[in-house]
This record gives C-alpha cells, structure tokens and sequence, in this order.
C-alpha cells in the first residue's frame, strides 16, 4: 500500500528520498563496448545471438521488412501514428533557431551558424514492451533540425523479426536506416561504427541499465540526450480532484518499471486517504499488476502539506519528470513550478495525453535532473558555430585593450598577437 506523510510529522530525508538504483554493470559494459570496437559486426551477430536468442545473417532491415511490417499494422493505428507524427511535428517546429548576424560597429561583422549534426542513433527498446511513440519523440526533432541520416537500432525478437508497430512508425517518422542490434552492443556501435552501422554524431532513446551505462562510457566519443533513469510522476492535487483520476495517473508511470516513481502532493488528507483508497481498487486491474504493486508499495508515496506554498516548494525539490497540476486555476501557478520536465495542467490533461499524442517531448530528465535539464528537442540534434571579422581600422580601435587583459592574465603571446600587426605604423 502507498504510504501517507504528513510533512509536519517526518522528516524532509524521508519525503525528498529516491531510490538509488545500482547494479554494477560498468565492467560487463565496458567487455561489450571493447568487443565490438575490436570485432565489429562480428560481435553484434554473437551478442544477438546470446541475448536475444536470434541468428541473423544481416543486420539491416530491408525495404521489403519494413512494407511487410507496415502491411501488417491496423489502418486504424497506422492513423493514429499519423496524427501523433503531425502533433510532434507541429510542436517541434516552433523550436527551430536561426542563425544570427551583427555588424553595428564599422569594420566588425560577428555572427553565430547553427548546424544539424550528420547523423543521430536512436535506440529504440525491445523486449516485453514495444514503444513506437519513442520512434516517433525522436526522430522527429532530428528531422525538422536537418538532421542528414536517422539511423535506429533495435533488438530483434526470437525469429529475427522487428516488431512492425516499431518499423511502422519508423516509416511515417522517415528513419532512414534501421538494425536488428540491441543492448549496449548496439550504443557501442552507433559510437564507433563497424563494417554495417555507421558511426554517428549523437545518440538518443531509452534503454536498460546496460544501455544507459553504455552510454555513459561512450559520452565524450559521442554526444548523448541524457542518462535516463526509473520513469516518475508527480501529482498536484486538492481536495476538488476526483480520487480515481489521480490514482489512475499514478498507476499510468508506476507500471512501466518496479522502480517507477509515483508521487502525489497535496494538501487535503482526505484525498490523500481516498487516493490511497482507490489505487488499491485499481492495482488489480491492471495487466501489468505486479509492476505496478512493486512501484507503488517501494517507490510511491502521498504527500500531505498545509499549503499550496508548501506544496510548491517540495515539488521544485524533486524536480519531477512529469508534473500534473490538478487544481483549480493552474496557469496561474504555472511559473511558480519551475522544475519539471514536463506540466499537464488542469484536471483533464491525463500525463499519457504527453507519451503519446498531444506533440510536447516525451524524452525528459529524470532523478532530479529537471533542476538543469531540458526535454529532448530540436536542439539537442544541432550544435552552433560562431564567426567573428574585424578589419585594420576596427583591430587598432581595440588592439591595445587586448594586449592589456591578456597581460593581466600572464599571456604576452596573446597580447603580441593583438598589436603585431599594427607595429609597422
């Protein structure tokens, strides 16, 4: 069952309290990381073989996988995913940066480029659990920044197979090549490259513990979105909030992991106790039930404070991934929450409204990490190149300030570099 705290009764240790999740798989990531880089598609072939039980004899999926897969999905989700691509795009296109130039002063012109990277990896997971709308969160922004080549790894199933709800998405989303890899052998890849993956410039996408320590080590060789931790929600209720509603949003975020995060704050001890309720009604109805039993009984909790200050300021503590505001008047307290990933306000904008449809990013920062994190976004696929000109007359006006702080700081050869190209006047 949830547990109830009443933040005047215990301590903050007790409220602020995450689960800290490790499973020392450095070392095993590491050997895998190693292995590829050495033996290239060799290795994948025999990770996939071992973790994933299939026996390929190529990599990359084909144009006639990918229409057979399309084929395969219903007409009615083939336009759903139609309209949750046309959603994202719409969203994500209002994120576009455009280059800048100045040139106020005579003689100086300074200007900043922003660029797409070449390519972008996106891990797609595999496994119990299929997850086109992270095809979809991902390669979207990759496309509208300009990005040149989407290339996409995924675990194949048993039979060799992607399953098509994943390649469809691909599709409608315009990945442009997708492999049967998985694992952290398939983040190595994309850093590095082997005789079929091409190298890329950045990875994005979910994963494992194994994929996310993967990325981790291979940080520095690539750019990477961010290291993912266990899924969290976070509820900002009052006592108008129907109680089946928010236990139902709990149970949204507590049944993707064991390790999931589900939180609601509030300041009304008798929707605490209705929710705490309710989530047990609930619980056993769902398929993944024994998920979610483990997320809320280890994880959840319903927080109890005496006012929306004081609910303010525990949420900004935990920064949450995702942050429901169930209140009345909710852009009005908009600004007052300043750390989230992402904010569904009012009553009827369920957190699933986020993961699937509505076009904001479901790619977000998670343990905290909301503090100084973004979601995932256009500009996570672009980097940014300034430029600076001066003609003679626009170097002399400010040639001798130059050399007087590079002085200050110990460095003659910067200060001659200033004022050497002046000495023959």
């Amino acid at each position: 069952m949830i547990k109830i705290l009443n933040c005047n009764e215990v301590s903050s240790e007790e409220i602020f309290a995450r689960q800290n999740i490790s499973l020392n798989v450095e070392n095993i990531v590491a050997d895998i990381i190693y292995n590829v880089r050495k033996n290239g598609d060799k290795a994948l072939f025999e990770y996939t073989e071992k973790f994933d039980k299939a026996k390929l004899d190529c990599l990359l999926v084909s144009a006639d996988e990918i229409e057979e897969a399309f084929s395969l999905v219903s007409f009615e989700f083939i336009n759903i995913l139609k309209k949750a691509s046309k959603n994202i795009k719409k969203f994500h296109e209002k994120q576009v940066r455009n280059s800048f130039i100045i040139n106020d002063d005579d003689g100086i012109v300074m200007g900043q480029k922003i660029i797409p990277v070449d390519r972008a990896g996106l891990y797609v997971p595999g496994g119990t659990a299929a997850y086109p709308s992270t095809v979809l969160m991902d390669s979207i922004p990759a496309k509208i920044a300009g990005v040149k080549e989407v290339i996409m790894v995924t675990p194949p199933s048993a039979d060799g197979k992607v399953n098509p709800v994943i390649l469809a998405a691909a599709k409608i989303a315009g990945v442009d090549k997708i492999y049967k890899v998985g694992g952290a052998q398939a983040i190595a890849a994309l850093a590095y490259g082997t005789e079929s993956i091409p190298k890329v410039d950045k990875i994005v996408g979910p994963g494992n513990a194994f994929v996310a320590e993967a990325k981790k080590q291979v940080f520095g060789k690539v750019s990477i979105d961010m290291i993912a931790g266990p899924s969290e929600i976070l509820i900002v209720a009052d006592e108008k909030t129907n109680p089946k509603y928010a236990a139902a949003d709990l149970l949204s975020q507590a049944e993707h992991d064991k390790n999931a995060s589900a939180v609601l704050v509030t300041n009304s001890m008798k929707l605490a106790q209705a929710v705490q309720y309710e989530l047990e009604v609930q619980i056993p109805q769902l398929e993944r039930c024994e998920i979610a039993r483990a997320s809320i009984d280890d994880n959840g909790k319903i927080i109890v404070a005496d006012s929306i200050d004081k609910v303010i300021e525990i949420t900004n503590e935990i920064a949450p991934e995702h942050l429901e505001l169930c209140i009345d008047n909710p852009f009005d307290y908009l600004n007052a929450f300043r750390h989230a990933g992402s904010i569904f306000l009012g009553r009827n904008c369920p957190e699933a409204l986020g993961d699937y449809f509505a076009g904001p990013n479901h790619t977000l920062p998670t343990s905290g990490t909301a503090k100084f994190s973004s979601p995932l976004s256009v500009d996570d696929f672009v980097k940014k190149t300034q430029y600076t000109y001066y003609t003679r007359d626009a170097l002399k006006k400010v040639a001798d300030d130059v050399a007087y702080f590079a002085r200050k700081e110990g460095l003659t050869a910067h200060a001659r570099s200033a004022v050497i190209r002046l000495e023959d006047e």
